[in-house]
């Protein structure tokens, strides 16, 4: 009889905690309410079964229970039951499929209105491209992908040559505008959802998948990746912003097209070097930093890393916190960068400032209580960004470790673990990097790993460089 009890308790707490629970459906911000209503199709049939189930079996545990009286009847067979349950099963099975497949065919039925766009992913980041005016999205080619190409345009195909290159995680669109989103993925399996529309699908590569929707709602909804697609896949994010026609289009307008990048003049470095002159007085004629003056290594930084940080300190997305005052210093220095030309100038210099590798490691200081060999296993985290030797990777927009200062290192990764770095929403590789900082449980361990990134040579990382886009 106790059985019999708690399974009946079991139902009746189950169905409680269905009923009043806190964690539901968030508000639907698209036109895909028939998306919710098939889920509670699902979740009626299911939870009937299930009273029905355990109702039947606390029946079947009573009625059947033991008596030294009794005597139980084989009964291997019973065709007229085995029917029963196979046609209420069919029926079960039928309701909750057929709509969902209803909804499928409505989910790629795409309108005639719907406005294009392109969904981009990679480990672990998403850009976004959208036709310009003339409505048609160009070719792309994979093998084009590079540094000044990220995308892979075809710059033989007129149609693309409109095309708005937005090289973010942060979407912009219109309210009450049907929209066709087409994917493709630059390295492996991702999934692009957005849960407040319903909306998910995944981006294969080689392939191009594609769904619709309409969104409903203003705001600023979180884009997520939901198919595991390597170690950092839970800092796959991005947000999409629903606003006015008016704001969408000042936004758009705000990235360069494709025939933009290509007309950009390229950068100088004989003006990068005439720029540099107010770097010096911290970071050394040579680059190579000055734990005096609080300033880090940055001789032959890769020029993508060096420009989106001296963009970072210009926009006040870095160096903005009182409390970080070392990056407020680099913020005030900005005003000697007047425009994003002279950002790419004074950043191709400091990339041509490779020291050898003797200079290099002369200028490092390993903190005395540091274990270089616990650093190398937790170091293990960070290698599958920012590559085993250290050598950085630029399609995962992970900047170069090796032949850092350790107390530069340690500073930052404290920096990202007590948001004072990576806190602003427009920072979303910086968001990435505090939740990986934090899997460093203690200083101890932070030294560990300083230590043990500060100790990687430039030479042995010079062939993942040429492999890593750099």
């Amino acid at each position: 009889m106790a059985i019999v009890i708690v399974i009946l308790l079991l139902v009746l707490a189950t169905v409680l905690f269905h009923v009043f629970s806190p964690w539901w459906f968030t508000p639907i911000a698209s036109n895909w309410s028939s998306i919710d209503n098939t889920i509670d199709i699902t979740l009626w049939i299911t939870g009937i079964v299930f009273i029905l189930v355990n109702l039947f079996l606390a029946y079947a545990v009573y009625r059947f229970r033991y008596q030294k009286h009794r005597k139980a009847d084989y009964e291997p067979e019973n065709k007229k039951l085995e029917a029963i349950l196979t046609i209420i099963t069919t029926i079960g099975v039928a309701a909750m499929l057929a709509p969902g497949l209803i909804v499928w065919n409505e989910f790629v039925d795409v309108p005639e209105d719907a406005k294009e766009f392109e969904v981009v992913g990679q480990q672990w980041s998403w850009n976004f491209r959208f036709p310009g005016k003339d409505g048609v999205l160009g070719k792309i080619d994979s093998r084009l992908i590079n540094a000044s190409n990220p995308f892979g345009m075809s710059p033989d195909d007129p149609y693309g040559q409109d095309d708005v290159l937005v090289n973010s995680n942060e979407l912009h669109l219109p309210v009450d505008q049907s929209v066709k989103v087409l994917q493709r993925s630059k390295d492996v399996l991702h999934n692009f959802a957005i849960p407040q529309f319903r909306v998910k699908m995944d981006l294969v590569p080689g392939l191009t998948s594609y769904f619709w929707f309409t969104p409903t709602k203003k705001g600023r909804y979180e884009i997520l990746c939901q198919e595991l697609c390597g170690i950092a896949h839970y800092l796959m994010r991005g947000n999409i912003v629903i606003e006015s026609k008016q704001k969408y289009q000042h936004w758009l307008a705000s990235y360069p097209t494709f025939a933009d990048t290509l007309m950009k003049p390229k950068a100088d470095i004989a003006a990068g070097k005439n720029l540099f002159a107010a770097c010096v007085a911290c970071h050394g004629e040579q680059g190579l930093g000055n734990e005096a003056m609080n300033a880090p290594k940055i001789a032959g930084m890769k020029s993508w890393y060096t420009q989106r940080q001296l963009n970072y300190f210009k926009d006040k997305v870095r160096g903005a916190s009182p409390a970080d005052s070392f990056g407020t210093q680099m913020a005030a220095m900005m005003p000697t960068l007047p425009d994003k030309q002279a950002i790419e100038n004074v950043a191709a210099y400091i990339e041509s400032l490779a020291p050898s590798s003797a200079s290099a490691e002369a200028s490092i200081t390993i903190n005395d209580n540091s274990n270089a060999s616990n650093g190398k296993s937790l170091y293990r985290n960070c290698s599958f960004c920012h590559g085993s030797n250290g050598e950085g990777n630029y399609a995962l927009n992970a900047p170069k470790l090796a032949g850092q200062h350790q107390w530069y290192l340690k500073r930052q990764i404290l920096n990202f673990k007590n948001d004072l770095r990576g806190n602003h929403q427009q920072d979303l590789y910086g968001k990435q990097m505090i939740l990986m900082a934090r899997l460093l449980q203690d200083e101890q361990a932070i030294d560990d790993v300083t230590a043990y990134i500060s100790q990687l040579s430039a030479n042995n990382s010079q062939h993942s460089q040429q492999l890593s886009q750099e």
